[in-house]
C-alpha cells in the first residue's frame, strides 16, 4: 500500500468514527471529505505561506513591517474577492453543467470566466501601480508603514491576472469533481513561494536583502508560475474540464448566469473587505503595536479555519451536482452533512492552536506577546460561527443562491462589526464622514474590538444558517437557466 492510499485509509478512519459516533451519515460524510480534504491542503498551504510571510517579515524588519504587510495585503484581497467572486460563478456553473452531462458547456463557462477575469484584473493592476502610498496612507500616518506597504502593494499587483487564472482553473476543476490536481499544483508552486520569498526577504545566497518587497516579489513570481501549469493542464484536453482555444468564444446565458452568481458574492467579499479598511483605522488609532498584534493573531487562528476552504468547496460541488442532476432531497442532505463534519474538524483544530497561542506568538518575535496571544483567543472563539458561515455560503453557492451571504456580509461588518468597533474609539475623537464630524468613540479600547470581531462572525453565520434552512434557495435553483434542477424531488 502506497503512502497516499495508507493516508486516505487513516483519513476515512475519522469519518468512520464521527459515523459511528452518529455525526453525520458515512456515505455523505466520506464523500464531502474526499473532496475537501485536497482542497483543505491547498487552502492550509496557502495560509502557511501567509503566515511565513508575517513570521519571516516580523524577524527581518520589524512591527512597522509587519502593520505595512498587512494593510496592505487588505488592498490586494479586493482583486482577491473580486477573483473568489468570479470563481464561485465558476464553480456553481460548472458544477451543475456536469451534474446535467453538459460537459462542453463547461468548458465554455470557464473560456466566459477567463474572460471576465481579464476584463477586471487588467485595469486593477494599472490603478494600484499608480495609488500605492495614497491607499496606504488612508489608514495610517506612520510613514514607515505607509513606505512599506506601498512598496509590497505595487509589486503584488502585478500577479492579480496570473491569480485570477489559477482561481478559475481550481475552482473549475473542482466543480467537475476534481479537486486532487489543484492540490498536486500547489504542491509545488506554494513551497517556491515560501523559498522564493525567505531568500528574497533575508537576502540569502548573496541576493539583497528586500524585506516586505521580497515577500511580494516571491508571492508575484509563483503565482506566475502556478498560473503557466494550469494553463497547461487545461489546454492538454486530459482532465474533466478544459480550455478549449478555439470554437465558441462567448456564451451570453453562461456569462449572465455567472455575473449573476458572482455578483452578489463579489459583493460579498467586498464588502467585508473594505469594511476592514476602517477597521484597520481604529486599530491604528489605538496604536502600532495593536495592528501588528491583531494581524499575527488573524494569520495564526487562520491555520485552524484552512479546513473551512476544503468544506465550502465540496458544499459547492456536491449541491450544485445534485442540484443539476434533478435531486433536491440529496442536495439538501449534502448540505447539511458537510456542515457536521466541518464543525467536527475545525474546532478539534482551534482546540489545539488556542492551547499553543503563547509559543506559537512567541515564535513570531511578537513584540506584544501577551496582545497577540489575546488575539488569537477570540479569533478562536469565532472558529465555529466562520465554519457555519463559510460551509452554508458553498452550499446555497452550489445551487446559484448567493444573495443571502451578501446580506450576511453586510450585516456583520457595517451593522455589528464597524459600529461596535468605534466605540473602541477614545472618548472625543473626531472623524468626519459626509463632511460632518462625528465623535463615536466611548473609549472602551480593546473590549470593543474583540466583541465586534465575534458579532461580525456569528451574524453572518446565523444568517448563511436560516436562508439554507428554509429551502428557498431551491426555487432560486429551479429558477436558473443553467443545470436546471426541472425534474426535482
Amino acid at each position: 500500500m502506497s503512502v497516499r492510499d495508507r493516508l486516505w485509509t487513516v483519513l476515512r478512519g475519522y469519518v468512520t468514527l464521527l459515523a459511528g459516533l452518529g455525526v453525520v451519515d458515512r456515505e455523505k460524510g466520506e464523500r464531502a471529505f474526499e473532496l475537501a480534504v485536497p482542497a483543505m491542503v491547498t487552502g492550509g498551504m496557502r495560509t502557511l505561506l501567509r503566515v511565513a510571510d508575517f513570521l519571516m517579515v516580523s524577524v527581518a524588519v520589524g512591527q512597522a513591517a509587519v502593520a505595512g504587510l498587512e494593510i496592505g495585503f487588505q488592498y490586494y484581497f479586493v482583486p482577491f474577492g473580486l477573483a473568489l467572486a468570479v470563481t464561485s460563478g465558476t464553480i456553481s456553473v460548472v458544477s451543475r453543467f456536469h451534474g446535467a452531462g453538459e460537459y462542453a458547456r463547461a468548458d465554455l463557462a470557464v473560456k466566459q470566466s477567463l474572460w471576465l477575469a481579464l476584463a477586471i484584473s487588467i485595469p486593477i493592476t494599472v490603478a494600484g501601480q499608480l495609488y500605492a502610498e495614497p491607499m496606504i496612507g488612508l489608514l495610517t500616518d506612520d510613514p514607515a508603514v505607509i513606505r512599506l506597504g506601498a512598496d509590497y502593494l505595487r509589486i503584488v499587483f502585478y500577479a492579480i491576472a496570473f491569480r485570477f487564472w489559477s482561481m478559475i482553473a481550481a475552482r473549475a476543476l473542482a466543480g467537475a469533481g476534481d479537486t486532487t490536481t489543484p492540490m498536486y499544483v500547489r504542491l509545488v508552486t506554494l513551497p517556491t513561494n515560501v523559498i522564493l520569498n525567505a531568500v528574497l526577504i533575508f537576502g540569502l545566497f548573496g541576493l539583497p536583502k528586500l524585506g516586505v518587497a521580497g515577500a511580494a516579489l516571491g508571492t508575484a513570481i509563483a503565482n506566475a508560475l502556478a498560473a503557466v501549469v494550469f494553463l497547461g493542464l487545461f489546454v492538454s484536453g486530459r482532465f474533466p474540464v478544459r480550455l478549449r482555444l478555439g470554437g465558441p468564444q462567448w456564451d451570453g446565458g453562461i456569462v449572465r448566469e455567472l455575473v449573476r452568481v458572482g455578483l452578489p458574492l463579489a459583493g460579498t467579499r467586498l464588502s467585508r473587505t473594505f469594511g476592514r479598511f476602517p477597521f484597520l483605522f481604529v486599530l491604528g488609532v489605538l496604536g502600532t503595536e495593536v495592528v501588528a498584534a491583531y494581524a499575527i493573531g488573524r494569520r495564526v487562528m487562520l491555520l485552524a479555519l484552512m479546513p473551512a476552504w476544503g468544506y465550502s468547496t465540496a458544499a459547492s460541488t456536491l449541491v450544485g451536482q445534485a442540484v443539476g442532476g434533478g435531486d433536491e432531497r440529496e442536495a439538501d442532505a449534502f448540505g447539511w452533512q458537510t456542515l457536521r463534519i466541518a464543525l467536527a474538524t475545525q474546532l478539534a483544530i482551534a482546540a489545539v492552536v488556542l492551547a499553543a497561542a503563547r509559543p506559537i506568538a512567541e515564535a513570531f518575535d511578537a513584540e506584544a506577546v501577551d496582545l497577540t496571544v489575546r488575539f488569537v483567543r477570540v479569533f478562536g472563539l469565532s472558529v465555529a460561527g466562520f465554519s457555519i458561515s463559510r460551509t452554508l455560503r458553498g452550499a446555497l453557492r452550489g445551487a446559484g443562491d448567493t444573495r443571502w451571504p451578501f446580506y450576511g456580509a453586510l450585516v456583520g461588518t457595517y451593522v455589528v462589526r464597524l459600529p461596535i468597533a468605534a466605540l473602541a474609539l477614545p472618548a472625543g475623537f473626531g472623524i468626519v464622514v459626509l463632511d460632518a464630524s462625528i465623535a463615536p468613540g466611548l473609549g472602551w479600547g480593546l473590549p470593543a474590538v474583540f466583541a465586534a470581531i465575534l458579532g461580525d462572525m456569528y451574524a453572518r453565520a446565523g444568517i448563511n444558517a436560516v436562508r439554507y434552512w428554509s429551502d428557498a434557495w431551491k426555487a432560486v435553483a429551479r429558477a436558473s437557466e443553467v443545470g436546471n434542477a426541472s425534474e426535482a424531488n
